[in-house]
């Protein structure tokens, strides 16, 4: 199995050009839909975000951490007053329907909040690359040209300039890095820590931390 430092070393490696040649042939307009940006009929709306994200979002909107950002649900067991164990990384925080606390809706039409500041994972939906180390949950790709990975969006298969497509291929790269670099810091900077019946402990790249975004 490939460690994640060559994994590293190959998204460091990825070529713009290429990236964007295989966006251009997907083709991709976002349609203002809201599609990636709300529940779904069963769950709600999960995409992570990193701790510097969270921080860069709480300096524009001035929203506590926990405004801001979850704990990634999986590993997460129901307790009597919530969700309560371990998981890693965090994901951005939902309304009281699911969808992503920055998404609103203006006659018909959806739109976010913090668009200039959202997170790599909004800012590249609905591409990912094809490396090991990444594992946002996105679900499966319905189409695919070279590493380039497209998951579900009506906006797939409409035109797109090459400028577009060079600008979401340097972002998708950086993504792709940045997943690597977190993925490589939550496992040198994981330190198991006890929690109590009730408790939530996240495990980022920067160590243990409790609901609020604090070190445990």
């Amino acid at each position: 199995m490939e460690s994640l430092e060559a994994e590293l070393d190959r998204a460091r490696a990825l070529n713009v050009s290429d990236l964007a040649d295989a966006i251009e042939s997907i083709g991709f307009e976002c349609t203002r839909c809201g599609g990636c940006c709300k529940s779904d009929d069963e769950d709600p709306h999960t995409a992570t975000v990193f701790p510097d994200e969270v921080r860069e979002l709480q300096a524009t909107t001035g929203y506590d951490w926990r405004d801001v950002a979850r704990p990634m649900p999986y590993g997460l067991s129901a307790g009597a007053d919530g969700p309560e164990g371990e998981t890693f990384e965090w994901a951005l925080q939902t309304d009281a329907c699911g969808d992503c606390t920055f998404y609103e809706e203006r006659e018909g039409e959806g739109r976010c909040t913090v668009h200039d500041d959202r997170p790599l994972i909004c800012a590249t939906y609905p591409f990912s690359v094809a490396l090991g180390g990444t594992s946002q949950p996105m679900g499966e790709a319905v189409d695919e040209a070279g590493m380039v990975r497209a998951h579900e969006c009506e906006g797939l298969g409409r035109d797109i300039s090459r400028a577009d497509a060079e600008d979401l291929a340097r972002t998708l790269k950086q993504r792709a890095v940045r997943e690597l670099e977190e993925a490589i810091g939550v496992r040198d900077n994981y330190e198991p820590v006890e929690t109590e019946s009730g408790e939530v402990v996240v495990y980022d790249s920067e160590g243990p931390k409790d609901l609020n975004g604090a070190p445990r």
